[in-house]
């Protein structure tokens, strides 16, 4: 008897042909043989559309990237415009309206200038490290060139970038390459003792960052913070009397106060960027995520006149020697600027305030859950720690979570939601009872 096997349907040839060819980030791929990749086909507003037809509500801004849901039009309509004037041009002698336009605009946002231009988050600290090592270098002053971060702290995983991040699962496998920064606590509301507030926590830890800057800040160039929340580090939140004592802490040590907006900004917190809560200015920005509302890849890192008069010069090598083919492009500042424009004609920041009350008062159920620990929200952020006993309580929730239409990938323990800025009733009706009945279902499990 002869026997034929089925013709693969379009999903599962995409998915095969995924699984040959596509090494896929920040994962084990041994998994997917039991878990294989979702084909996406098309995405619009906050849903992402399977080839099989299928629905999914993206929770999680596809990576904390989109903003104002998939395919807006007017990010479309100012990509499309650009694809005809100008689509690249390498910024090393050129320059370009759209490129000139962003700086400009990112400059009136932050009271930060000369925006210094890479592609993603990570090259972005790779960027700020640099530059703030490099300035003290041409200020006379080469010994600074080592750099402290917060426990926890998440900048990114190119070399670089891991010397600055606290998580052992990403740099590990990579210490011999990595020049470790110093790690200093949290600010961690978490952490409170009995009775602290979190701006007493906030104040702790600050006294720990003066007793290590105290001694190490004659070969210290820069803290690095990821302002008011740590995202990888489980959506760790901290009051921002935080960053006003590290502000004045670097000020009084001469050290560079670097703030790592990449996944906070663009109203996430709830302002448009989160040391702004601080009331305080610090020395380098880094951007990246939701600068270009989930479209194109870019990040920028912006800095004071200070620091870029120091590399000014007729010494080539006083310069900032730091490049990538696609340095500016215009495509993707383009897609920046309109992304801006959203903010100004959608009033974003006061409708997020409304919405993230409607989420609040439909996620009540799930915040109320005799097994959520320390929930909390931030601006757009929300996240609820889990009492259980699962190792792999992430995976199993994200299966319960995607077979229910709802993207979510907790972190550890910590579910978390970061949706898009565009929700309406019926999206989220499905982040709610969605998250919720994926919480039931999973912890189900600890008895099977």
């Amino acid at each position: 008897m002869a026997f034929t096997t089925a013709p693969k349907t379009a999903r599962e040839d995409l998915v095969a042909r995924s699984l040959a060819h596509v090494w896929h980030p920040c994962t084990q791929m041994k998994r997917h043989e039991a878990q294989p990749p979702v084909a996406i086909a098309r995405a619009q507003g906050p849903w992402l559309y399977g080839t099989d037809g299928r629905r999914y509500l993206d929770g999680i801004s596809s990576w904390w990237v989109n903003l104002f849901g998939h395919s807006h039009p007017h990010i479309k309509a100012a990509l499309a415009d650009q694809m005809e004037r100008l689509d690249h041009v390498m910024l090393a002698g050129f320059t370009h309206a759209p490129v000139v336009e962003l700086s400009e605009r990112l400059s009136a946002l932050t009271g930060l200038g000369h925006a210094f231009f890479g592609s993603d988050g990570a090259a972005a600290t790779e960027i700020a490290l640099k530059m703030s090592a490099h300035y003290w270098r041409n200020t006379g002053r080469p010994a600074k060139s080592r750099f402290v971060g917060l426990a926890g702290g998440y900048h990114g995983e190119t070399v670089g970038a891991l010397a600055v991040t606290d998580i052992a699962l990403f740099r590990e496998a990579y210490a011999p390459l990595v020049r470790l920064a110093a790690t200093v606590p949290s600010p961690d509301a978490r952490n409170a003792a009995p009775g602290e507030t979190p701006e007493g926590v906030a104040r702790r830890s600050a006294a720990a960052l003066e007793a290590w800057l105290a001694e190490h800040h004659a070969d210290t160039a820069a803290l690095i913070v990821e302002p008011l929340v740590q995202c990888a580090a489980g959506m760790a939140m901290h009051d921002p009397e935080y960053l006003r004592l590290a502000r004045a802490l670097c000020d009084r040590y001469e050290v560079h106060l670097v703030v790592d907006e990449i996944a906070t900004g663009f109203g996430r917190t709830g302002s448009m960027f989160g040391h702004q809560q601080a009331g305080m200015r610090p020395d380098f920005i880094c951007l990246s995520k939701g600068l270009t509302g989930g479209t194109l890849p870019l990040s920028a890192v912006l800095t004071t006149d200070t620091v870029y008069q120091a590399f000014y010069a007729d010494d080539v090598a006083r310069g900032f020697l730091h490049s990538h083919s696609y340095t500016g492009n215009p495509l993707a500042c383009r897609a920046a600027l309109a992304t801006l424009e959203l903010f100004d004609q959608l009033d974003t920041l006061k409708a997020n305030g409304v919405l993230a009350q409607r989420i609040d008062a439909a996620c009540a159920p799930l915040t109320q859950h005799p097994r959520v620990r320390h929930a909390r929200r931030l601006g757009m952020v929300w996240a609820w720690d889990i009492d259980t006993i699962l190792p792999d309580f992430s995976r199993r929730y994200h299966q319960h979570a995607m077979a229910r239409g709802l993207v979510l990938r907790p972190i550890g323990n910590t579910l978390y939601a970061m949706p898009p800025y565009v929700l309406d009733g019926e999206a989220v009706d499905c982040l709610a009872s969605g998250a919720l009945d994926a919480l039931n279902a999973t912890l189900q499990e600890e008895t099977c």
